[in-house]
């Protein structure tokens, strides 16, 4: 009986060993054809591999001709529906691979990927939904390119011409100067002084900028508190608001610890200072405040600007945004604030600013110090 058993296994192992080289030959013949075969291929082995080690253990037990031929057709009728269920099944998988493919050409070609209504399969589901996430980010990096892009060809624009008036006046000068037909050459080499500190700013302005968007900005962070950072700011800003008749309120700023670097959380305070004092018309106030909040430190600078335009709230930051030609203190260049977010982004902070009773609110959120 063990005899018989470990026979019937060995003929039936032999059989479907036969049929499983020779599908898997096949398989390798068509790995780069459509998926359809490569499944019918897979039913016809099953079905074979059955077949196969059925009649070997048919033959070896001497069945007669009659119940070879039965089983025969019992194994041949299931090879017909196996292949019939394995090419329907292919087919489908075929169409929604198509489908798939040619929602994905349009990716391709810049548009937005709308995945197939139905799949036949849970992977390609789940492959259309990826895509379908990788379009949406593609398609955000693109407006963000596109925004990029423009307001690098603004800031191009502006600083040509903000350099560019400032030159054609140091030329009218020296060329006067060097005419002797300046009667005092005191006033012009004060005017000469103040338009190459404007300009040594605006280039001093461009170099900090291309090196926090080429990220190589590096900060050597130390503890220290908020309130110490925001009144070496305030003493700083005191010359210009005095001139400019604005007074600066920091009875708010609250002693508490920021692990920062101190000399570029300096420049931060020092533009969103110097921004709305020239935005604050004379007399007017500008509130300073600090806070914590949850795990964030909270630093606001309040002008008396009067508001800015809803449709450029979310431009505010952006590289060369200066406003309207009304706003525009003469010597910007539109990269102050652009600095201020790429310095605090470097903090791993947030910028923000949002319209206020008279004016607008500047706000800087930094980690709080552990």
């Amino acid at each position: 009986m063990v005899h018989d058993t470990l026979l019937i296994v060995a003929y039936a192992a032999i059989g479907a060993a036969v049929a499983g080289l020779l599908g898997t030959g096949v398989l390798r013949l068509l790995r780069n054809r459509s998926v359809a075969l490569s499944l019918a291929v897979v039913a016809a082995v099953t079905v074979a591999a059955m077949l196969g080690g059925t009649m070997l253990v048919s033959w070896a037990m001497f069945l007669s001709d009659h119940d070879l031929w039965v089983v025969t057709m019992v194994c041949s009728i299931a090879a017909v529906v196996s292949l019939g269920v394995a090419l329907t099944l292919g087919r489908g998988v075929v169409q929604g691979s198509r489908a798939l493919a040619e929602a994905t050409r349009a990716l391709g070609d810049g548009g937005r990927f709308v995945p197939p209504a139905a799949a036949p399969t849970a992977e390609l589901a789940e492959l259309g939904r990826e895509l379908a996430a990788t379009s949406a980010k593609l398609a955000a990096s693109r407006e963000r390119e596109r925004a990029l892009e423009e307001s690098r060809r603004e800031l191009v624009a502006w600083i040509s011409h903000d350099l560019r008036t400032p030159l054609a006046g140091l030329q009218a000068m020296t060329e006067a100067l060097e005419d002797g037909m300046v009667d005092d050459p005191s006033v012009y080499h004060a005017r000469i002084r103040t338009e190459v500190e404007r300009m040594t700013g605006m280039v001093g302005d461009l170099f900090e900028l291309s090196r926090i968007q080429a990220g190589v900005l590096t900060l050597n962070t130390t503890r220290m508190s908020v309130y110490d950072l925001v009144g070496d700011a305030l003493t700083g800003a005191a010359a210009l608001a005095e001139e400019h008749g604005v007074r600066i309120v920091g009875d708010g700023v609250e002693p508490v610890p920021v692990e920062v670097d101190g000399r570029e959380m300096s420049r931060v305070l020092a533009n969103l200072l110097v921004n709305a004092i020239h935005r604050t018309p004379a007399d007017g106030t500008i509130a300073v405040s600090a806070r914590r909040e949850a795990n964030s430190v909270v630093v606001s600078v309040t002008d008396g600007c009067g508001g800015i335009p809803a449709e450029d709230l979310p431009r505010v930051f952006d590289t060369g945004w200066r406003g309207t030609d009304a706003r525009t203190p003469p010597a910007g260049a539109g990269l102050g604030l652009a600095i201020v977010r790429g310095i605090v982004e470097a903090h791993k902070g947030r910028t923000a600013v949002r319209n206020v009773p008279g004016g607008c609110r500047f706000e800087v959120r930094l980690p709080a110090a552990a």
